[in-house]
């Protein structure tokens, strides 16, 4: 069974999973997120490229996969060249899907929705560039909204009237499209569609990932493997590893998105040791389930 390793600073990354276990339903997803250091905006980069490229090879070295996604916009911008300098495992980011948007958008008003560390990196500017130069692109960077999403996986309502306040301005510029700048603003989405109904088109980079996902797999041979839905009953998701205290209700939440996980561990790795074969992997304190 194809084996895919899905990381990100917190829950942001089960959007993408979502979006490759739909397409994809024989892999075998391995979640792996660093929430002891959530969010990675905060950090400075040398800590994130530390991190992400440690914990992401700890689990390369536990078991065989096939592809890994870094499903975290902020540390897709800084530790791709590192992490795929220390594995022969295809690596695939996050770009923040601005050109996708300009097909949709008709009035040429773009609303680009991101955390403030990805709002103020100099890749951005050039998407918009690139993609964007004849469109008006209002950008927020919000510090609250990751926040939110944690809070929402453990069952606390988003703040709609704070919401309402941080996309004030793209209600000003009257965008008809958003762009969602970070894997955890998928998981708000109908919060986000409650707070501006006159948005067209909400556009993020979740089918995308999926698409290069199956484009690797089928280059090493295993997309039939990958397309074909698991017939003996096992759980999409075999391990949700987070590296502080797995949120309350992750379990829970998980299985709603689809993505029931066989086991959800806290503390990872110092909670476990093995590998990640079915039956083997030693179990460690779980969460939510």
């Amino acid at each position: 069974m194809p084996r895919v390793l899905i990381f990100d600073s917190g829950v942001g990354g089960l959007s993408v999973a979502q979006c490759v276990h739909q397409a994809l339903p024989g892999v075998d997803l391995v979640y792996l997120a660093d929430n002891a250091a959530f969010p990675y905006g905060d950090q400075p980069e040398a800590v994130v490229v530390e991190r992400c490229c440690g914990l992401i090879g700890r689990a390369l070295a536990d078991g065989d996969f096939d592809v890994v996604v870094v499903a975290c916009n902020t540390a897709s911008t800084v530790v791709l060249p590192p992490l795929r300098a220390m594995t022969r495992v295809p690596v695939v980011g996050v770009v923040p899907a601005v050109k996708p948007a300009v097909g949709k958008t008709r009035n040429r008003r773009i609303g680009l929705l991101a955390t403030p560390a990805t709002v103020q990196r100099p890749y951005l500017d050039d998407l918009v560039r690139t993609f964007a130069a004849d469109c008006q692109v209002e950008r927020i960077g919000h510090p609250g909204l990751v926040r939110w999403a944690e809070a929402f996986v453990r069952g606390v309502p988003v703040p709609r009237d704070e919401l309402a306040i941080a996309l004030a301005a793209f209600r000003q510029a009257d965008v008809d499209t958003v762009v969602l700048g970070c894997t955890h603003y998928p998981l708000l989405l109908a919060a986000l569609k409650d707070t501006l109904p006159d948005v067209l088109f909400w556009v993020d980079s979740g089918e995308a990932i999926a698409r290069r996902v199956a484009w690797l797999l089928e280059q090493s041979g295993r997309l039939a493997d990958a397309r074909e839905p698991v017939s003996n009953g096992a759980s999409p998701v075999s391990a949700a590893l987070f590296s502080g205290t797995a949120p309350e209700g992750v379990a829970d939440f998980m299985a709603a998105l689809g993505l029931a996980a066989a086991r959800v561990a806290s503390d990872w790795p110092n909670s476990e040791s093995g590998t990640f074969e079915p039956g083997t992997y030693e179990s460690g304190p779980t969460a939510g389930g």
